[in-house]
């Protein structure tokens, strides 16, 4: 073989690479080919084109890049914290409520319930949907509240259901509820748990766990202590509050009647004692994951047992407006308390413009010669018809001055007590009339007044608030339910002082005047037909003023009567007001009667 050293070049060209490159040549010449080059240099054009894509991208990536990390940064970090730190609440209860005595009344029960963090769920459509099926299947949809059985289920289970978690929480439970419903209300609601919702409020405690990607925990932080909150010491002396509604619903049975009011005041502070009102209603049914079906004919019911009567229910008094009467009379001195007024058991009043026409304003008995307590004992309405709109010779109050006392002892305005919607109801006077009936006030108008009728309406806690400053000597106080406010420990946290509306408005002795009248009612001392002398067997001393306000239905009346015992010294002030009673029957006064033998024997 031979070799062939170039001189240029320092490597051996061997002959049959000689040879093919000859054959090589030869084949370009033939293909036409043998002058290109097989290095072709790239276009200017191209090369522009190229570089300007490669700078679109990178402005694309720096575009997204930003985006990421400074417009939409804040976002994906909170969006990443999410997926790192988990915040837990730790468990705090609401406050409870205890009655004067030291009584717990309000409970918080464990519970647990079924809770789902969705970032935690799977990404999957159907494997989120077989999860839910399942979840649904077991539960029955009651999340809330859930049952020992299911949740010893759902324990064992847990792990099958990524997201989910069993939360231990608590429930509110109002034990003897009918008896307390209206006071005491519900889950910050209604009645006192409304009112003092920002007392008995919880603080939750906060936990923060921090994970890695794999779900592990890195970390826990106590971000904040659970606060527990503060409790409630009531006025309300539950035993008192159960003899009350016990009472009241015996008398509904008995007379065929279905709603009253029983309201029982300290007249030395304004502490409520007790205060029913019926129908009541199970305040428990309120709760999270309670029947359905019993909330719901709760709701729908008829007799309205979530309206409370107490505070909000107005009525024409009756009778019970005569102590004000008296009092105002004596105040004003259009009468001595000793003079007589003659009872043949009616007015008659000539038409001012037809002296052929004669209106009769009946008495409900013939009284004969009747001072101001032997009116009050008697409940003498021909006695009050003269000095409440005049007749004869005497000089009646007429309609401003009566607003005005009624008025004074609180009637026609919110008491103020500490419950959610009270009612102020409502004083008729002639410009009212004249605006809102289009007709003139007649003389007629002030009679009915006089005797708590017509366009007069209150609340039965008006009544119970205006007994109590004739009891206590002239001080209005506003009523309150609450008492203290305390720790978990039962320490006092607060004192809830009484409230004085106003005092000092009525003249001691014509006050004592009035009151030895509402006891001659009792011991029917210089009065054969005293209107409450059934009360006398009572242990103790006590003072009274019945009522009986008619109602559209000439057959029903609302039955009333207000007392103050002992009489020497008053302690409890009680109304009680049964709601269309037929006919004239015996309710209000047997029914306080029964609560005031016990309020003293027990």
């Amino acid at each position: 073989m031979f070799k062939f050293r170039s001189k240029r070049y320092k490597y051996d060209i061997e002959p049959q690479e000689v040879f093919l490159d000859e054959l090589a040549k030869k084949k370009e010449e033939e293909l036409g080919v043998s002058e290109r080059k097989f290095e072709v240099p790239l276009s200017q054009k191209i090369l522009k084109g190229l570089f300007f894509f490669i700078l679109l991208l990178i402005f694309v990536l720096f575009a997204v890049t930003f985006n990421f990390q400074i417009i939409k940064g804040k976002r994906y970090r909170a969006l990443s914290d999410d997926n790192k730190f988990i915040t837990y609440s730790i468990k705090a209860d609401r406050g409870v409520i205890y009655d004067i005595k030291g009584k717990q009344l309000v409970f918080n029960k464990p519970s647990f319930k079924l809770t789902v963090n969705e970032s935690e769920l799977p990404e999957n459509e159907a494997e989120r949907k077989k999860i839910f099926k399942e979840i649904e299947k077991i539960t029955k949809g009651k999340y809330e509240n859930i049952d020992h059985e299911t949740l010893i289920i759902l324990e064992t289970r847990l792990n099958e259901f990524p997201g989910f978690y069993i939360e231990h929480t608590s429930t509110r439970y109002y034990e003897d509820s009918l008896n307390f419903s209206h006071v005491i209300g519900y889950n910050g609601k209604d009645g006192i748990e409304k009112t003092y919702d920002d007392i008995l409020k919880k603080n939750s405690g906060e936990i923060k766990i921090e994970r890695d990607v794999y779900g592990e925990i890195l970390s826990k932080e106590l971000i904040s202590y659970p606060e527990p909150g503060k409790s409630l010491v009531l006025w309300l002396d539950s035993d008192l509050q159960k003899k009350v509604y016990q009472a009241l619903y015996e008398t509904l049975e008995r007379t065929g009647s279905k709603k009253a009011v029983g309201i029982a005041l300290n007249p030395k502070t304004g502490g409520v004692m007790a205060l029913v009102s019926i129908p009541g209603y199970d305040n428990n049914l309120f709760n999270e994951g309670a029947n359905q079906e019993e909330l719901k004919k709760l709701l729908n019911d008829p007799q309205q047992p979530l309206f409370n009567r107490a505070i909000a229910g107005l009525y024409p008094t009756g009778s019970t407006i005569k102590p004000i009467i008296a009092a105002a009379a004596l105040e004003e001195e259009i009468i001595t308390y000793e003079k007589d007024i003659m009872c043949s058991g009616q007015i008659a009043i000539p038409h001012r413009y037809d002296p052929e026409i004669t209106y009769y304003h009946k008495d409900w008995a013939i009284h004969g010669a009747t001072d101001l307590r032997k009116a009050l004992a008697e409940s003498c309405n021909v006695y009050f018809y003269t000095i409440g709109g005049g007749y004869g010779k005497q000089e009646g109050l007429g309609p401003t001055r009566i607003k005005k006392y009624v008025e004074l002892f609180g009637w026609g305005s919110e008491t103020r007590i500490d419950l959610p919607g009270e009612a102020s109801g409502f004083i008729p006077y002639p410009e009212w009339k004249e605006e809102a009936k289009e007709e003139p006030w007649f003389d007629g108008d002030t009679y009915n007044l006089s005797i708590g009728q017509g366009d007069i309406s209150v609340t039965p806690l008006q009544v119970a608030s205006a007994f109590s400053a004739i009891a206590n000597g002239g001080t209005l106080y506003s009523p309150r339910i609450v008492k203290e406010i305390v720790d978990e420990n039962r320490n006092v946290v607060q004192k809830i002082e009484p409230e004085i509306i106003r005092s000092n408005f009525i003249n001691l002795d014509n006050l004592d005047i009035v009151r030895q009248g509402m006891r001659w009612a009792v011991t029917g001392e210089n009065s054969p037909q005293a209107s409450s002398i059934s009360l006398n067997s009572l242990p103790i001393k006590v003072a009274a003023k019945t009522g009986t306000a008619q109602t559209a239905n000439k057959d029903l009346y609302h039955n009333w009567v207000g007392v103050f015992a002992p009489y020497e010294d008053p302690e409890i002030v009680l109304v009680i007001m049964i709601e269309n009673v037929k006919d004239l029957q015996a309710a209000a006064l047997p029914t306080a009667k029964s609560i005031l033998q016990y309020y003293f024997t027990k």
